[in-house]
């Protein structure tokens, strides 16, 4: 017997989705998903030039906390901070990412 994937989500799985993200609003963690699911897709937001020589390592307190290389990344990221931010409150959750700090 061949078995296949499905293409598409069925009702179930959309309704599971609905109720894990109601259970943790009710906890108030669904903000803080909302950072973290950031973090996990910075090299989509930023592009593969400046994930290659990046990575989002952390969400704490409205923050996220990005790695780069040495200083001249800090300072290049750094300008473009608006930008980045306005990416990022574009995508679902994103708006729980209030400031980013880049570390070297």
């Amino acid at each position: 017997m061949k078995m296949t994937l499905k293409s598409k989500p069925d009702r179930r799985t959309s309704r599971l989705g609905s109720l894990l993200e109601q259970i943790l609003s009710s906890y108030g963690l669904s903000y803080k998903l909302g950072g973290w699911r950031i973090v996990e897709n910075w090299p989509e937001i930023v592009g593969e030039r400046i994930a290659h020589a990046s990575k989002a390592i952390r969400y704490e307190n409205e923050t996220m906390l990005v790695s780069v290389p040495d200083a001249v990344w800090r300072q290049q990221l750094s300008l473009e901070v608006d930008t980045i931010l306005a990416k990022i409150h574009s995508m679902p959750g994103g708006k729980a990412v209030k400031r980013i700090h880049f570390v070297s």
